[in-house]
């Protein structure tokens, strides 16, 4: 079954199509960075690439709605290691993946989101709750790969550098380790979803996993049913973006 690329309705080939193009401020000038002889042998990125990268955030998506068509073997192992590439504090890469592959453990993960999804809507009311219960929130029955990612904060690699006053800095590297993950999969043509609906007492115990590991994200993966340049939370009418000037201070 072929997937299905959805640009913003209204949108023309050659106009951005999306608000983000406004705010990023992009314009032929990024070309005219100075040069010199001493960068020779540095990475540098042409406006092709700027442009190529910023199409690639702009059409990455919090995908619910997955094909089942398997991923081909070593394409999960290879967007793991280009994850492992993302920033962690005192170089402690405290990340650690469990492939879950046992469908008596999957549908006792799926029982457990449908439990927090059923939580979730009854605390809402009137037209809200209505919307909510119309949205699908995620593809853990289509979804070929399920992976849930958890924070090592008992690790010793990194020597404690940069966390003694922010220990939670683990917790941000990790979800640094997940964006990557993200864009690189999406690169390929694979798609990701973030399954938060689930407490996560209940998945470390479903998982059986170390007492100092904390529960940081499930994730689905495969080759998404559609593709869109805007999020489908905005499409279905839930929420809407706003522009990065409204989240900037100054002090």
């Amino acid at each position: 079954m072929p997937y299905r690329r959805t640009a913003r309705p209204g949108a023309l080939q050659a106009t951005p199509a999306h608000p983000i193009h406004a705010y990023w401020g992009w314009t032929s000038s990024c070309s005219s960075a100075p040069y010199s002889e001493e960068m020779d042998g540095l990475a540098r990125f042409d406006d092709e690439f700027r442009r190529k990268f910023r199409e690639l955030l702009i059409w990455r998506r919090d995908v619910r709605r997955f094909l089942r068509t398997p991923l081909p073997p070593g394409l999960l192992d290879e967007l793991l290691g280009l994850s492992s590439l993302a920033p962690s504090v005192g170089l402690s890469e405290p990340w650690r993946y469990i492939r879950v592959e046992t469908p008596a453990v999957r549908e006792r993960i799926t029982a457990e989101f449908e439990r927090a999804n059923a939580a979730a809507l009854s605390g809402l009311t009137g037209d809200r709750a209505a919307l909510y219960a119309r949205l699908k929130l995620a593809g853990l029955r289509e979804a070929p790969v399920h992976l849930a990612v958890f924070t090592d904060h008992g690790t010793a690699k990194g020597h404690g550098l940069g966390r003694q006053s922010m220990p939670e800095t683990l917790d941000y590297s990790v979800v640094t380790a997940i964006h990557t993950l993200w864009l690189a999969a999406r690169t390929v043509g694979v798609g990701l979803g973030w399954v938060s609906i689930l407490d996560p007492a209940q998945v470390s115990c479903i998982l059986d996993v170390p007492g100092n590991w904390s529960f940081t994200a499930y994730l689905c993966m495969g080759y998404p049913e559609e593709e869109m340049d805007f999020p489908e939370l905005e499409r279905a009418g839930w929420e809407r973006r706003t522009g990065v000037e409204q989240s900037i201070l100054t002090r």
